[in-house]
C-alpha cells in the first residue's frame, strides 16, 4: 500500500527522559499483553505495540536483553516471551500457516462487499489481522454510509450467507456510519484493536477513523501508520457498476423508512436472542456485535498476568 498518505508519520519519539527501569517494564507489560494470545512478538511488534512510552526500535533490543538477563523474558529466534511459554512460538507459527490460507478468502469476500452500496470502508480486524487465527473466523469492520448502517449491514450479511455456503465464516461484527467515527471504549484493548486493523478498501475513511481515535497514541505511542502493508488496496479493483449512481437512485424518501424499520426490526432481534452487553451498540449510527464482553475479559486477563510476572509494576489506567 502507498504510506504516503498517512497523516501521523511526522509524528517522532521523544525518549530522552524515559528511565530505564520504566522502559524495561512497558516492554513487559508489551509481552505480556501479546501473552493473552498466545501471541509471542519480535522486536519489531514489541516496538510498535509498545505500551505507554515513545522509544526507538534500538531501546527495545536493549531492554529485551536486560530482560533476558535477569530472567523475566525468553526468547526462540525472533521472537520473545514470558517464561515457559516457549510452545507459543511453535504455535504462532501453525496459526500463521492457517492464517496464510485464509488471506486469499478474505480478498475475494471483500472485493465483493466493496461492490455493494453504502459500503465505504473494510478493514480486517481480530485475530486474522495478526495472523493468529486458530479457527476460520474472519473478523470485519465495515464504515458505511451516514444514514445507511442498517441497510449496508443487510447488503453485507447477503455476502455472509454465500460464505458460509463454502465453510468460511465472515464476521462484520462491526459497523459504523462514515459521520460517526470516533470509538466510545479508550481502553488498551480498543487501542490494539485500532492499530492492527488491516484495511483492504477506502483508505481515506481509514486515515479518518485513526484521525478521530488518535488518543490511541496514548497507549500505543509508536503505532503510526500501517500495522504492515503487503497486501493490495482493494479499492483498485473498481466495482463492476459505477456506485454512487446506484445510490443517488435509491435516495428515496421510501428507503429512509425502510433504514428505520430495519435498525428496529434487528434491535428487537438482539434484545430478544442475546444478553445484554455493555460492548455492544445498536443505534442509527453503529452496529457493534460484539457480545461476552471479551474487550473487559481481557483487560482482566492482562492483570492476571502482570500479578504473576516479575518486575511487572502497575500503571495507572487510561481509560478515559
Amino acid at each position: 500500500m502507498n504510506t504516503a498518505m498517512q497523516p501521523d508519520m511526522l509524528l517522532t519519539a521523544d525518549t530522552a527522559s524515559v528511565g530505564r527501569p520504566a522502559f524495561d517494564t512497558a516492554v513487559l507489560r508489551t509481552v505480556a499483553y501479546s501473552d493473552i494470545f498466545d501471541y509471542p512478538l519480535n522486536c519489531q511488534e514489541i516496538h510498535r505495540y509498545l505500551e505507554g512510552l515513545p522509544s526507538a526500535p534500538a531501546q527495545v533490543e536493549q531492554a529485551c536483553q536486560a530482560l533476558l538477563a535477569l530472567g523475566a523474558l525468553e526468547r526462540v529466534g525472533d521472537f520473545w516471551f514470558l517464561p515457559g511459554r516457549a510452545h507459543i512460538v511453535e504455535q504462532r507459527a501453525a496459526r500463521a500457516a492457517w492464517s496464510k490460507q485464509l488471506w486469499p478468502k478474505v480478498q475475494r469476500y471483500a472485493a465483493w462487499m466493496a461492490r455493494l452500496p453504502y459500503v465505504r470502508m473494510l478493514a480486517v480486524t481480530g485475530a486474522l489481522a495478526l495472523d493468529n487465527e486458530p479457527g476460520r473466523d474472519i473478523d470485519f469492520l465495515v464504515a458505511a454510509a451516514s444514514g445507511r448502517v442498517w441497510l449496508c449491514r443487510a447488503l453485507v450479511i447477503l455476502v455472509v450467507r454465500w460464505a458460509a455456503r463454502s465453510g468460511e465464516v465472515i464476521c462484520p461484527n462491526y459497523i459504523i456510519s462514515e459521520n460517526a467515527l470516533e470509538f466510545s471504549a479508550r481502553n488498551l484493548y480498543t487501542a490494539h484493536e485500532l492499530a492492527q486493523m488491516i484495511p483492504l478498501f477506502g483508505m481515506p475513511v481509514y486515515w479518518k477513523i485513526r484521525q478521530a481515535n488518535s488518543w490511541l497514541l496514548d497507549y500505543l505511542p509508536n503505532a503510526i501508520g500501517l500495522p504492515r502493508d503487503e497486501f493490495p488496496n482493494l479499492e483498485l479493483a473498481k466495482p463492476a457498476f459505477y456506485r454512487p449512481s446506484i445510490e443517488k437512485a435509491l435516495s428515496f424518501r421510501w428507503v429512509d423508512r425502510l433504514e428505520a424499520w430495519e435498525m428496529q426490526r434487528k434491535q428487537r432481534k438482539f434484545a430478544r436472542v442475546y444478553p445484554a452487553s455493555a460492548e455492544a451498540d445498536f443505534s442509527a449510527e453503529c452496529c457493534k456485535g460484539h457480545f461476552g464482553e471479551y474487550g473487559a475479559r481481557t483487560l482482566s486477563a492482562f492483570e492476571m498476568r502482570l500479578d504473576r510476572s516479575v518486575g511487572v509494576e502497575r500503571q495507572p489506567a487510561l481509560e478515559k
